[in-house]
C-alpha cells in the first residue's frame, strides 16, 4: 500500500464513520454524549457519562474542526465543553468528578488525577479550536489543582474524595493489584501538560513536563527487560511483572511529541534512546506482523487484539519509522495493523463503530460493548487525525 492511499482511506473511515458515529450519540436535552451502546448497538439514554468519555469526545471534536475546518465539528466541541463546564466540574471544591447521571447531576464524586489530566487535554485543544479564553483559564485552575492536591515529592497520586482526601485506587487498578502510583496516571498528564504548554507556552507546565520525563526515566522505564513498569507502590517500587504493549507503544510516541513541543535539546537527548527501545521491544515481542497483543502478565501473554492498542500501534510504529526513515519495517507494520483494523476491528454493522476487541484471528469478542466511559473516539479518532496529518507534512 502506498501512503496516499492509507491517508486517503483514513481520512474516508474518519468523516464517513467516526465523526457521524459520535455526532449521533449526542444528548441535546440533557448535554453532553450518552454513555452507553451494547454489542447489539442498542443506546441506553439513562446510562451514566463518564467525565473521560465526555472530555475524550470533546477533545476529538476540537482536533477534528481544527485539521477538517468543519463548522459542525466546532459546534460539537463546544457541545461537549458546556457540558464539562456547567456539570462535570465541581464549582464547591474544584476539579472533575468521575461521572454523572445521565441528566448531568455528579454521580462517582471520586476526582482522579487521570481525570483531571484528561479535561485539561480536551480544554487545551477547545481553546485552540474555539479561541475561548474560559477554556484555557479552566485548563490552568486544573494544573494548579494537579500541582497543590494530587502530587507528591515522588510523582502523582491516584484517587481522592471529592474533598480531595486520598482514596483507594481500585479505578486505575487491574491484574489483582492496588496501585498507589501508577505509569497510566503519569503519561496521560504528561499528554495534558504537554497539549496546554503547545497552545499556551506556560513556563510552570514546561518545568513539570521536565520533571515528569525524569520520572519516567528514571523510575518508570526498566533499562534491562526495556519496557515501562506499569503498577507501583508510593515509592515507585513495581509490584507486578507486567508489560503493557499497548501502552508502551503509546508512551513511545506521546513522549515524543512532548518533547518536540517543549523544544529542548537535553530531554530530546535523554528520552529519545528510551523511547526508540519501547518501539523496537513492542514490535519485536508483540506485533505478528498484522496486530498487537494485549499484554503480558507474570510470563502470561494476553492475545486478545483491543482497539485502542491497535490505534496506538498504527501511529506509534508510523512515528519510529518517520524518526529513522531507513526503518521501512514500521511502515510496513503501520500499514499492516491498518490493514487488520480495517478487516476486523471496524464493525461493518450500520450505526457501529469499532469493537472493543477481537481475538488474533479477527473474529470479534462479543458482549462487549461499543460504547461505555472509557470506549470512545479518542485512541482511533486520534489515530486517524495523526496518520493524516503526518503523511501531509511528508508529501
Amino acid at each position: 500500500m502506498n501512503k496516499s492511499m492509507m491517508k486517503e482511506e483514513v481520512t474516508k473511515h474518519l468523516t464517513e464513520n467516526i465523526i457521524p458515529f459520535w455526532k449521533a450519540l449526542r444528548d441535546d436535552t440533557y448535554g453532553g454524549y450518552y454513555g452507553y451502546m451494547d454489542y447489539n448497538l442498542n443506546v441506553d439514554k439513562t446510562a451514566e457519562k463518564g467525565c473521560i468519555l465526555n472530555s475524550r469526545i470533546t477533545w476529538f471534536f476540537a482536533n477534528a474542526y481544527i485539521l477538517l475546518k468543519d463548522e459542525t465539528l466546532l459546534d460539537e466541541a463546544r457541545h461537549g465543553y458546556e457540558f464539562l463546564r456547567d456539570h462535570c466540574i465541581d464549582k464547591e471544591n474544584g476539579g472533575i468528578f468521575w461521572s454523572m447521571t445521565y441528566d448531568g447531576k455528579p454521580l462517582d464524586t471520586t476526582k482522579h488525577t487521570y481525570n483531571q489530566a484528561f479535561c485539561i487535554y480536551a480544554l487545551s485543544s477547545y481553546y485552540d479550536a474555539s479561541g475561548d479564553e474560559e477554556a484555557l483559564k479552566l485548563a490552568k485552575e486544573l494544573q494548579l489543582l494537579i500541582e497543590s492536591k494530587c502530587t507528591d515529592e515522588v510523582g502523582y497520586l491516584e484517587a481522592f474524595t471529592k474533598d480531595f482526601q486520598p482514596e483507594s485506587n481500585e479505578k486505575l487498578s487491574e491484574n489483582g493489584v492496588l496501585a498507589e502510583k501508577t505509569m497510566n496516571t503519569l503519561l496521560h498528564v504528561f499528554e495534558a501538560y504537554t497539549e496546554f504548554y503547545r497552545v499556551s507556552h506556560d513556563e510552570e507546565v514546561a518545568e513539570r513536563l521536565k520533571w515528569i520525563m525524569d520520572v519516567f526515566a528514571d523510575k518508570v522505564y526498566n533499562p534491562k527487560l526495556k519496557r515501562q513498569e506499569v503498577f507501583f507502590d508510593k515509592n515507585y517500587n513495581t509490584i507486578i511483572d507486567l508489560y503493557s504493549y499497548g501502552h508502551d507503544i503509546e508512551t513511545a510516541w506521546l513522549m515524543d511529541r512532548g518533547v518536540e513541543v517543549l523544544g529542548d535539546d537535553h530531554y530530546k537527548e535523554k528520552m529519545s534512546p528510551i523511547t526508540e527501545t519501547l518501539a523496537e521491544n513492542v514490535y519485536a515481542v508483540a506485533f505478528d506482523g498484522h496486530s498487537l497483543a494485549n499484554e503480558c502478565c507474570k510470563g502470561e501473554v494476553n492475545d486478545h487484539r483491543i482497539w485502542w492498542v491497535q490505534a496506538e500501534t498504527v501511529i506509534g510504529f508510523l512515528n519510529e519509522y518517520q524518526k529513522h526513515p531507513q526503518k521501512e519495517n514500521f511502515l510496513e507494520a503501520s500499514e499492516a495493523e491498518w490493514e487488520f483494523i480495517k478487516e476486523h476491528v471496524i464493525d461493518k454493522r450500520t450505526g457501529s463503530e469499532w469493537f472493543w476487541e477481537v481475538n488474533p484471528d479477527g473474529s470479534p469478542i462479543a458482549d462487549r460493548p461499543i460504547v461505555e466511559p472509557w470506549k470512545c473516539p479518542y485512541h482511533n479518532g486520534r489515530m486517524c487525525m495523526e496518520v493524516i496529518r503526518r503523511m501531509k507534512n511528508a508529501e
